[in-house]
């Protein structure tokens, strides 16, 4: 719908000074203290004298009435007097003390930031950043939208000539949508999801790959990502056409707010054409949180398709 609210942070009516996370469609657990605008100096309430209580209160009335005509005369001569200096040019103007005017906050909408490293993946709100491996890359824009990188070089998908597909994706994106919060039983439920966006349909519901035919389980485990434990499950799908992929589901608690779960999913072409299988690995060794000091499969290093 064109009226619908874009993702973003928004005040929280439920906790003043908090912003929330809108994802487009609900409310999410991620909260941030929110970015109050300066306030303007109160001017001191206006005290009342009244006029039959002697000649004291009129008296002082008057007496600041002409103070402040004075200040205003002076300011004015000054003006006047320094408009110009003996060569005859202005001087620059000096800085003004008046306090700025309160400046519109637009709600942020974007996931990721820019990050200075072309190596590195950033997810904001998930916390975490990636290592982009080498002759792979970060898309300016993608359908779903979701944190991507991808390889590089793109194929005619099989089945659909009028799609292009991917030997290698990865996409992080925080389970917003769903009450589970053990990684182990979302990153089980996820894995069909993962695999059907990867090797049955695209996000426009057009075939690809000629569907899965089969799938085969490779890994269900606890897995360490980050300093933190999450799990894994792992299937080798089979497909109508081309040659069938590996897919992956890696949950686990994001390093942020409430620590919501967050769900990296991977996509491999079978083949000799597709990554190696190792690169999973290697690539959920390399999550870090996002203020992590390491560079060890982080900011300022690469890896290896």
């Amino acid at each position: 719908m064109s009226d619908a609210t874009p993702p973003g942070w928004y005040p929280d009516a439920a906790a003043p000074g908090t912003d929330r996370w809108w994802d487009g469609t609900a409310w999410t657990a991620h909260t941030r203290p929110d970015a109050a605008a300066p306030q303007q100096p109160v001017p001191p309430p206006c005290t009342s004298h009244g006029s039959s209580g002697g000649g004291g209160g009129g008296t002082r009335a008057v007496a600041i009435a002409l103070a402040g005509l004075v200040v205003i005369g002076a300011a004015v001569t000054g003006a006047v007097l320094l408009g110009r200096d003996d060569s005859g040019t202005e001087p620059k103007s000096a800085p003004s003390s008046a306090a700025p005017s309160p400046a519109a906050t637009t709600p942020t909408a974007a996931v990721d930031s820019p990050s200075p490293d072309p190596k590195l993946l950033v997810d904001q709100l998930g916390g975490i950043t990636l290592p982009i491996p080498e002759g792979w890359e970060k898309p300016e824009r993608t359908v779903e939208k979701v944190l991507t990188m991808r390889t590089a070089l793109s194929y005619t998908c099989p089945g659909d000539s009028s799609d292009f597909c991917y030997h290698g994706t990865v996409t992080s994106r925080t389970a917003s949508e769903t009450d589970i919060t053990s990684p182990e039983v979302l990153a089980k439920q996820d894995i069909s999801t993962a695999a059907d966006a990867a090797y049955e349909e695209n996000v426009v519901g057009d075939r690809i790959h000629g569907g899965i035919t089969s799938h085969k389980l490779l890994r269900s485990a606890s897995v360490s990502v980050g300093g933190r434990t999450g799990y894994e499950v792992r299937w080798q799908v089979t497909t109508g056409k081309g040659p069938g992929g590996y897919v992956q589901s890696l949950v686990f608690p994001s390093t942020v707010g409430s620590e919501s779960l967050v769900i990296v999913r991977y996509a491999f072409d079978a083949g000799p054409d597709g990554p190696p299988l190792s690169l999973m690995d290697t690539l959920t060794q390399g999550i870090r949180p996002i203020d992590d000091s390491e560079t060890s499969g982080g900011v300022g290093s690469s890896v290896a398709p």
